[in-house]
């Protein structure tokens, strides 16, 4: 399938004339795209968003198998500063070690598998609050409460079992796979696309999380395509390019997609409308946009004038000088995927992170999380990274007041995606039937989904997988 064949009716102006046209260029890796070649036309079986067989193979196939986000680097600033990253079954205490090294230990204690931990902190030895047993920093068993009775236990041989860890853009991350790939080999291209946007250079201002009323693919695929946008989120389209969005699947790349909407332009579905609504309309439901007038001089469009705001206000906000920061990465939703459940994003405009995981053991249940990553002072001094707000899956994302107008857009995200849920189980057709462009993403995502469920199938048979724990 050519490039021709997948893009052929696609709206104008593409994201790529719309970049062209700016007044500040944006750089060499916003000047590309790579449609999708090769992915074909089958529908996506629908079990695999409810079926809890399904579920309980992905926890060993995907969860047990595959690099997750687990936290910020600025959330364990000091030596014994912890967090716990919970997925499914599996606890991991992530912790800082040393001033230069960050472990994962198993959070179950080897005598009798109580939770060391169930919650963050900062500590000097990891306590079992059952009956004593004692581990240092450095995993090793340190207290054995009536020693006298365990003649049979090895000390040496008691240290905390670990995960992998790998450190990215300022995000940890782990792997319960001891014979998992490099996390720099994982993350194929994605470290030569975000260079410019230096991520290590922000902090977590902002975190919230909410129980979703669906399975943690279908929340994730809600994020990660604009074709919905036009009916869902009527009210951007004075300012949003949504049925113009562009989306990139790279040859050989099997962890990392791409899109990127432009902002500042109407919609390629509405026509007549003038520059002023442009602007007025992104003011309304962006108050970052806010203060005194956006004037447009002779010549000048929508898009370069909310730019020029854009860096004023990141400028001010950050003390960086900010002028040299292109009109795209100053506006637009600049959007990676990490398979399986990592959704960064570049640029200035909505600076996000997005992390979707199951809520527990319950296939129709999942958490979505999203953080905001601001940048730091130019000291390199930031606040204290922010708590997790967390919300019920009754609660609206607009009861999380510091996500301003994002809350909305998550809001009417949810509520199709309850519906979808249940519509999934009422369905009598076997397969979701996807777009070959719009929602090339989610096909590319359940390509590679398929190659490891594929792969732990055939571990299962051949042999048994490796110690998880180790």
């Amino acid at each position: 399938m050519t490039m021709v064949d997948i893009t052929r009716g696609r709206p104008r102006p593409s994201v790529q004339e719309v970049i062209a046209a700016d007044v500040v260029a944006a750089p060499l890796v916003m000047r590309s795209e790579s449609p999708a070649v090769g992915l074909g036309d089958d529908d996506i079986s629908v079990e695999r968003y409810f079926s809890k067989d399904w579920h309980d193979r992905e926890v060993e196939a995907i969860w047990r198998r595959t690099w997750q986000l687990a936290c910020r680097l600025e959330e364990l600033p000091n030596v014994g500063d912890h967090i716990v990253y919970e997925i499914v079954h599996d606890s991991l205490i992530v912790v800082r070690t040393g001033p230069d090294e960050i472990r994962a230990y198993v959070n179950s204690c080897l005598h009798r598998g109580t939770q060391l931990r169930t919650e963050g902190g900062c500590v000097t030895k990891f306590r079992c609050p059952f009956h004593g047993f004692t581990w240092d920093l450095a995993g090793s068993l340190v207290v054995v409460p009536g020693e006298w009775d365990f003649p049979h236990l090895d000390k040496a041989k008691f240290d905390l079992p670990q995960a992998k860890v790998g450190i990215w853009a300022g995000f940890v991350f782990i792997n319960f796979d001891p014979a998992c790939e490099p996390l720099d080999s994982y993350l194929e291209i994605l470290p030569r696309h975000f260079a410019d946007f230096a991520l290590e250079d922000r902090y977590k201002a902002i975190h919230v999380a909410k129980i979703m009323p669906c399975n943690w693919k279908l929340a994730m695929e809600a994020f990660i395509e604009a074709y919905h946008v036009p009916v869902a989120h009527g009210q951007v389209l004075a300012y949003y390019g949504d049925e113009n969005t562009q989306y990139d699947v790279y040859p050989g790349v099997r962890h990392v997609s791409r899109m990127i909407s432009v902002q500042g332009v109407p919609s390629p579905s509405v026509s007549h409308l003038t520059p002023e609504t442009t602007i007025s309309h992104m003011r309304r439901d962006v108050p970052f946009y806010g203060g005194k007038p956006i004037d447009i001089g002779p010549g000048m469009t929508a898009r370069a004038g909310l730019a020029e705001r854009a860096r004023e206000k990141i400028g001010r906000s950050s003390g960086r000088d900010m002028s040299g920061v292109s009109d795209s990465e100053a506006l637009d939703l600049i959007e990676y995927m990490l398979f399986p459940n990592m959704v960064p994003w570049g640029g200035q405009s909505l600076p996000i992170c997005y992390r979707f995981r199951p809520h527990g053991d319950n296939p129709e249940r999942s958490i979505m999380e999203i953080m905001f990553l601001f940048a730091k002072a130019p000291d390199g001094s930031h606040p204290e990274p922010a708590k997790i707000t967390w919300l019920s899956e009754d609660e609206p994302w607009s009861n999380a007041r510091e996500m301003g107008s994002a809350a909305m857009v998550a809001d009417q995200d949810t509520d199709n995606l309850k519906r979808i849920q249940r519509g999934l189980r009422a369905s009598k057709k076997p397969g979701v039937t996807l777009a070959r462009y719009q929602e090339s993403r989610i096909r590319h995502f359940h390509e590679t989904l398929d190659a490891y469920m594929a792969r732990e199938a055939a571990v299962g048979r051949h042999g048994a997988p490796a110690d998880r724990n180790t």
